[in-house]
């Protein structure tokens, strides 16, 4: 089986068609991971508010999780 050689142009254009085919297709994928981040930086304001030494009730740092 012989190589095939394709520039950096022409493989950045594949790359960026086959990136935009999946999210295209399964946005599902793109969703599911800004949701997570949502998630990850809720968590990490109640951290932060619970840093301060007082204490964070369970309903607020729950509060903040709730999407």
């Amino acid at each position: 089986m012989g190589m095939t050689h394709i520039s950096r142009d022409e493989l950045k254009e594949i790359m960026k068609e086959a990136v935009t085919s999946v999210l295209t297709e399964r946005k599902d994928l793109l969703e599911d991971a800004v949701s997570e981040s949502i998630l990850d930086m809720k968590l990490a304001l109640a951290m932060e508010e619970a840093d301060t030494g007082e204490h964070v009730s369970e309903e607020s740092v729950l509060s903040k999780l709730r999407v």
